[in-house]
């Protein structure tokens, strides 16, 4: 049953019209067409609210005393047993009087939704139960009714109705709300101005909270990428020193000017751990942002400038907050800084705050070079080539080959640059070039032993070399740069293929969705959790690995995915680029999950439909054959106890005799249908033991007369694994089966016949046969095939058979027999001890 839809009108304080805005739109929906009735609602004599009942249809309440009073609450069976489209239900967290069908009204709402009603409701923003600590603290008084956020969070619209402070206390003062008597009151204490401030604020902010999860659902679920600045989120940027502190409490007075603005604290460290900063400092700053409000972050990025806009899109952050760098004047060698790559890549939808600190300037390490993606063997080798490499070929053109010439010397050792770039990247190569050069100049260029040059010819030779060193280094590691992003583009352009290929085909099932996860990142372990609300613990959906976290705060890393899911990972902290793979991932895995569930309802709603159609068929069976058997026999009775007729012997004996076949053929009915129906509730639990096929068989031939069976069962037939009585039910049916469709003197030969590790039992008749496209639609319950009288039974035969065969570890089906007819196979198992090692030749020649 579809559950129903949940529309709540939420105030911020008694009198703002939440009662009035519902009945208005419940008005709407009548003049629409809608089915809209009053299920409970309170005017509190409110002359205008209490006009808009009119024209409304309007369930009855339900009388209920308590400690010698009468009160009035809403009818739940009423309204169930009504079943409107749309049912008004006022007072969302109200407590019901004792003695109710449920404890609080939202439960009584509960039902209603899963019943399929639509409800439309109202509660004010003090009812919330995780603001009442909040609400007490400002008005002084202490809610007792409250309802669970997460009820109200679950609703499929909620709607603020709003006033401000002053209009709602002209309202009051008019009267329009309390009681003459009560106004005075009522305006110096809880509708205060400040109170009723405070208390809209807390309404706009939970609604914009509310819309905020909306709007980040829809740009998960649209892949939207570019930020849209619908709250302010500020990201701070930190590098673990002592400036951060200043930074997270800038960008918290940044948050303060807009209201519901967010701090977001992000660590970016590379994947080396070579850049890695205090965790003493990091925690203390941690800590800042949390007691801020704000969140703390740890990503891990090669690029630091990349991963943090990164990051921030991902977030759908409005503003960054970077420190000034705290590098000197002449370390700007190096690059611009990340302050200046950031607010140049940034675009126009991030603004970037460069913030000046105490730190500023005082100097920092000399920056990493990039060669984690190239591998640390790759970049040992490229720093021995790159220094050891001018050396060692010094050392051998001047001792072994001292005449090559100044021109050949430049070539080797730029041969030896070309070789440091190709293993190291771009710094083993300059840091070759530079050596090169000075080694060049020493010892290779006249006048030798000094750093001077004579000839302006060699000038020119050694600065076009040390150019050319360093355009090849360069280009050697921007080719390993775009080489490490292909790779990667590459790898995540496969991982999206697989998902988007998973989602058409509907392949993968979850455990094997988060083993991709784990393998693909790495990772120790992968869970997928859930909860029904914020207040319930987590679940856990499927995990993969070690150890998988029981809750998202436990883990490296977690994705959310909607509200109340989330995938967890273990192992180590991924970097920022990884993240967006990751999403992508978790959206797949939830996707899984609904379609597995879907599925196992599917099976469920199938399994349900085959039961009511086979209650249908047993209905039909009921009405025709059941009754007929009893109808003979009722017949036959009353012409027994007629007093108007004198029987004669032969007479009695012959009603006597229809009494009894009526009585056999009832007998056999209702236990075919008690066998289908312990089949259909899977209570068959068969005792398998050791038997002899020779003491079963007959025994199910005593339904059919002596005559119309030939019996071929050799005693050396192996032992078989069964369960006698399932057998020979099985064996019985098919039998009569056969006996039923044989011709005339024609008999049926039911023989048996060992083969490996089975034996086959072969019930043959020279009936009618049945064509191959029949062939498994016999074994169905209600299956009768041809023109088989109404009275022959129920069509359950078979299909009793084929349901007690497959339970013993079975199989049964049919075959033509030659020359004509339908032969049945029934296998089942020989007894493990007894197996024989060849089959009994003689006995399948028989057959």
């Amino acid at each position: 049953m579809v559950r129903g839809k949940l529309r709540i009108y939420l105030g911020a304080a008694p009198g703002v019209g939440k009662t009035y805005a519902m009945l208005s739109e419940a008005h709407r929906r009548v003049e629409r067409g809608t089915d809209c009735v009053v299920a409970f609602v309170e005017h509190h004599n409110r002359p205008r609210t209490e006009v808009m009942l009119h024209g409304l249809e309007q369930i009855p309440r339900k009388d209920l005393e308590y400690r010698d009073s009468f009160f009035t609450e809403m009818d739940v069976d009423a309204v169930l047993a009504r079943r409107p489209q749309v049912a008004l239900v006022d007072e969302l967290a109200h407590t019901n009087v004792p003695g109710s069908r449920n404890t609080k009204r939202w439960q009584d709402v509960e039902e209603l939704l899963a019943a399929g009603i639509d409800v439309i409701s109202t509660v004010n923003i003090q009812h919330l139960e995780s603001l009442g600590d909040v609400v007490e603290s400002i008005t002084g008084v202490r809610q007792r009714e409250t309802v669970p956020d997460e009820v109200v969070r679950r609703a499929d619209q909620i709607e603020l109705v709003d006033m401000s402070p002053p209009a709602l206390r002209r309202r009051m003062a008019h009267g329009n709300i309390y009681k003459p008597d009560k106004v005075d009151a009522a305006l110096s204490n809880y509708f205060r101005p400040g109170n009723l401030t405070a208390l809209r604020e807390l309404a706009l902010l939970w609604v914009a909270d509310r819309v905020d999860a909306y709007l980040t659902e829809y740009r998960s679920e649209h892949q939207v990428s570019t930020i849209w600045g619908s709250r302010e989120r500020i990201v701070v940027g930190l590098t673990g020193g002592p400036e951060g502190r200043t930074l997270i409490r800038r960008a918290a007075r940044l948050a303060e000017k807009g209201a519901g603005g967010e701090v977001l604290a992000v660590y970016i460290s590379r994947s080396d751990g070579l850049t890695a900063a205090s965790p003493k400092e990091l925690a203390v700053q941690r800590t800042l942002v949390e007691d801020l409000g704000g969140t703390f972050h740890h990503v891990v990025g090669e690029d630091i400038p990349v991963a943090l806009l990164d990051f921030s899109r991902g977030v759908n952050a409005t503003q960054i907050v970077l420190g000034v760098s705290r590098r000197k004047g002449w370390q700007y060698v190096f690059g611009p800084g990340v302050g200046a790559t950031v607010a140049r890549d940034s675009g126009p939808d991030l603004d970037v705050h460069l913030i000046t600190h105490d730190e500023a300037g005082k100097g920092r390490g000399l920056p990493v070079n990039r060669g984690a993606r190239l591998g640390r063997s790759r970049m040992i080798w490229g720093w021995l080539v790159g220094l050891g490499g001018p050396v060692l070929l010094t050392w051998l053109l001047s001792g072994v080959a001292p005449d090559v010439g100044l021109a050949n010397d430049m070539l080797l050792f730029l041969t030896l640059t070309v070789a440091a770039a190709l293993l190291g990247g771009l710094f083993p190569a300059l840091a070759s070039a530079a050596a090169g050069s000075l080694l060049l100049n020493w010892y290779f260029t006249p006048p030798v032993h000094t750093f001077t040059i004579a000839d302006p010819k060699n000038i020119v030779a050694i600065a076009i070399f040390v150019g050319v060193a360093v355009s090849v280094a360069s280009v050697v590691d921007l080719a390993a740069r775009r080489t490490h992003q292909a790779a990667r583009l590459r790898a995540e352009s496969e991982i999206l293929s697989f998902l988007a290929g998973n989602v058409l085909r509907g392949e993968t099932s979850l455990e094997e969705l988060l083993e991709r996860v784990r393998e693909t990142f790495g990772m120790e372990s992968v869970a997928l959790l859930e909860r029904e609300s914020e207040v319930l613990p987590w679940t856990c959906a499927g995990s993969v690995g070690s150890r998988p976290c029981a809750v998202p705060d436990d883990a490296d890393v977690d994705v959310p995915v909607g509200d109340h899911m989330a995938l967890a990972l273990t192992g180590r902290v991924l970097p920022a680029e990884d993240r967006r793979v990751l999403a992508a991932f978790a959206a797949q895995a939830v996707v899984v999950l609904d379609r597995r569930r879907l599925q196992e309802e599917a099976d469920q709603a199938r399994t349900l439909a085959e039961g009511n159609r086979i209650r249908t068929a047993l209905l039909a069976a009921v009405s025709h054959d059941l009754r007929t058997p009893l109808a003979g026999i009722k017949a036959a009775v009353t012409s027994l106890r007629s007093d108007d007729v004198e029987w004669s012997e032969e007479d009695q004996a012959e009603l006597l005799e229809s009494i009894e076949e009526g009585a056999d053929r009832l007998d056999h009915l209702v236990g075919n249908l008690l066998d289908m129906s312990r089949l259909q509730t899977g209570t068959v639990t068969p005792i398998i033991r050791e038997t002899d096929l020779d003491e079963v068989i007959p025994m199910a031939l005593g339904g059919v007369p002596e005559d119309s069976v030939e019996l071929d069962v050799p005693e050396t037939l192996p032992m078989v694994a069964v369960d006698r009585g399932l057998l020979e039910r099985a064996v019985a049916n098919v039998v009569e089966n056969a006996v039923k469709y044989s011709p005339p003197g024609e008999t049926v030969l039911v023989s048996a016949s060992a083969l490996a590790d089975r034996v086959e039992v072969r019930v043959v008749d020279r009936g009618p046969g049945v064509p191959d496209e029949a062939k498994d639609r016999i074994f169905e319950p209600f299956q009768r095939y041809g023109d088989s009288p109404r009275g022959a039974g129920v069509g359950l035969g078979l299909a009793v058979a084929r349901g007690f065969t497959e339970a013993m570890g079975g199989t049964i089906h049919a075959e033509d027999t030659p020359g004509g007819g339908l032969t049945m196979v029934l296998t089942v198992r020989t007894a493990p001890e007894r197996r024989p090692e060849q089959p009994d030749v003689s006995a399948a020649a028989t057959s």
